[in-house]
């Protein structure tokens, strides 16, 4: 560390710029006066290369990066600066790291004197999920008076793995709902929907008369009504689009990142209800397909499996990928798809392709309701342009609406909603499919 080198400040170069011309007042008005404006810049340059080695010296830099992160989610880094020696007036760091760590891919921080060393901390927010490097560090410390400094650059090795988020998965509200699901699971297990048959009751004002045993009441000369139990054991495949379109930013994050989330947190409360679940991504072509897995023990699996799926700049292939996920499942289970239709030629081909899953598969359509276009559409246009993009965005708009009934008239479920309500509303839909017994 001793070879770091000496530089003037801005304060330095600020003086300096202020002291030449009145060095040059002063040599025009007596001549032999001119010694005085280098002897100034003499006297500014001893002051910047003292000041700079009252810096001290820096004996240990340390950058402690977390090792793991979730997108969206805050991540603490401190930088910690070892300085001897000296009286440092002012101690500064920047960092050079991946994009989807920091925005421009640089970070700036402020050191403040702590226990024994200079300290700094930031907070890192992932926009994507991935492996985010910390390449490169500079640090800067002054002297007293601001005018000189010591400048110190090295590599670093560090790097942090993003994942997705689980912060719905972590949620107090969820884990209530968990809670609430499971006593009343062990008290009545479910019963009076499903398709497993579980018991004979004596039939009440507001159940299913469709559920009235005829026999055994004709039998019984009281009226009874079959109970069943909700099965379990189900498949559930999130099948994700990982195309183009879901790549597109959403609050800050792109659209498939936020469905990863809804998906995962969904995922959990389908293991914890005994189903099994699995993880399909595509874009051009298939890209991952998970195994089907069960018990919250295995979650762990599904989040790493998520972390793989990568963003494609490319248009997705749906006919490819649902028939290959349609060829790989061998029985009946409940498909999710996340996916966005910016255009009605890609919105037909996938209309088309999930109307071949129908016959065999419940299918559920999950889509980011998009938030921007309806503030356009809504807005009171101003002049010729801003009318202009309202009447496009309201045009966008009906497109959605039309694309969504023609899934409706399918029989296909759709979830259209803000990107901080969709995973409540797939678990409200996934439940309650499960509950009516669609899926086995």
């Amino acid at each position: 560390m001793t070879g770091t080198p000496l530089v003037p400040t801005t304060r330095a170069a600020v003086l300096l710029a202020l002291a030449a011309p009145r060095a040059r007042v002063i040599a025009a008005a007596v001549p032999g006066a001119w010694l005085v404006a280098p002897a100034l810049g003499a006297a500014l340059l001893a002051l910047v290369v003292a000041d700079a080695l009252l810096a001290g010296r820096l004996l240990d830099l340390r950058v402690i990066v977390p090792a793991d992160g979730e997108v969206g989610e805050p991540a603490p880094l401190r930088v910690l600066a070892d300085l001897a020696g000296g009286r440092p007036g002012a101690v500064e760091a920047a960092l050079a790291l991946d994009p989807r760590l920091a925005p421009g891919g640089r970070l700036l921080l402020r050191l403040k004197p702590g226990d024994g060393a200079w300290q700094g901390a930031a907070t890192l927010a992932p926009t994507r999920r991935g492996t985010g490097a910390v390449s490169e560090v500079w640090l800067r410390w002054t002297g007293p008076l601001g005018l000189g400094a010591r400048p110190h650059r090295r590599e670093l090795d560090a790097a942090m793995r993003v994942s997705p988020s689980l912060a719905a998965v972590r949620s107090p509200a969820l884990h209530l709902f968990l809670r609430e699901s499971e006593y009343g699971l062990v008290a009545r297990r479910i019963r009076g929907e499903g398709t497993q048959f579980e018991a004979l009751a004596e039939y009440q004002p507001g159940m299913d008369r469709r559920r009235i045993d005829w026999k055994t009441s004709a039998r019984h000369t009281h009226l009874y009504a079959k109970e069943y139990e909700t099965e379990r054991n189900n498949q559930v495949v999130f099948a994700f689009d990982c195309g183009r379109a879901m790549c597109e930013p959403v609050a800050g994050l792109p659209r498939i990142d936020r469905a990863v989330s809804a998906a995962l947190a969904a995922a959990y409360v389908a293991l914890k209800g005994g189903d099994r679940v699995a993880l399909f991504g595509f874009a051009a072509r298939p890209e991952l397909a998970t195994p089907f897995v069960a018990g919250t023990r295995a979650f762990h699996r599904l989040q790493s499996a998520a972390a793989e799926l990568d963003y494609h700049p490319q248009e997705p292939n749906f006919t490819l990928a649902l028939a290959t996920l349609a060829g790989r499942l061998r029985r009946r289970s409940l498909i999710v798809v996340f996916s966005e239709f910016p255009d009605p030629t890609s919105a037909e081909l996938m209309v088309e392709s999930i109307s071949r899953l129908i016959a065999h598969h419940v299918v559920l359509f999950v889509t980011l309701a998009d938030e921007e276009l309806e503030t356009i559409a809504a807005d009171a246009p101003q002049d010729m342009p801003r009318l202009a993009m309202a009447v496009t965005a309201d045009t966008l708009l009906r497109q959605r609406q039309l694309v969504t009934a023609r899934l409706h008239q399918l029989g296909v479920e759709v979830i259209e909603a803000p990107h901080d309500r969709i995973g409540t509303r797939l678990i409200d839909a996934y439940l309650r499919i499960k509950r009516a017994g669609r899926i086995g």
